[in-house]
C-alpha cells in the first residue's frame, strides 16, 4: 500500500467517524430541538397538539389581559392568523402590543399555546431573524410605516 492509498483510507476513516458522531449527536438531541413556527402554520395545523414550538409574530393591538400575580393571557398574530398565549412568569420590559415577540411552550388542541419562556425585542430596529422572514414571507410590512391589525 503506498502513502497516497493510506492517507486516503485515514481520510475517509476520519469522514465516517465525523459523520457517524453527527448523527449520533443529532439523535439525541432530538427531543430537545424547538421549531420555529407562525401562527398561520399552527392554523394550517401543521403542528400537532402537545408538541413544543417556538411561535413567533406580533402582539396583538387590545389582546394583553393580565390576571392574578404574574398570569398573563395575550394573542400572537401574523396579521393572518391569531394564537392566543398564556403564561405565568414576569415578561420582558419592553414587551408590549404591536411588538415582536417570539414565545415558546406546548401547543394544545385548541391551538392554544401555554408558553415557559416569552422574548421580546431589544430595540425599535430589530426583530428575531426567523421571525422577520416569517412575517415577510406573509406578505406583512416591517419596519417604518408600518401598521399591524390582526385578521383572525
Amino acid at each position: 500500500m503506498t502513502r497516497k492509498q493510506r492517507r486516503g483510507i485515514l481520510i475517509s476513516l476520519a469522514v465516517a467517524i465525523l459523520g457517524v458522531a453527527a448523527i449520533l449527536t443529532m439523535f439525541a438531541l432530538k427531543d430537545s430541538i424547538v421549531f420555529f413556527h407562525t401562527p398561520s402554520d399552527i392554523a394550517e395545523s401543521k403542528v400537532p397538539p402537545g408538541q413544543r414550538i417556538r411561535l413567533g409574530g406580533l402582539v396583538a393591538d387590545g389582546s394583553v389581559k393580565r390576571g392574578g400575580g404574574t398570569d398573563v393571557q395575550f394573542v400572537v398574530t401574523d396579521t393572518i392568523k391569531s394564537v392566543p398565549v398564556s403564561y405565568r412568569g414576569v415578561l420582558p420590559d419592553l414587551f408590549r402590543e404591536g411588538q415582536g415577540v417570539v414565545a415558546e411552550g406546548v401547543i394544545d388542541a385548541q391551538g392554544r399555546l401555554t408558553a415557559d419562556t416569552v422574548l421580546a425585542k431589544h430595540d425599535e430596529n430589530y426583530m428575531p431573524p426567523e421571525v422577520a422572514e416569517a412575517l415577510k414571507a406573509k406578505g406583512v410590512k416591517l419596519g417604518e410605516g408600518a401598521t399591524h391589525k390582526s385578521n383572525n
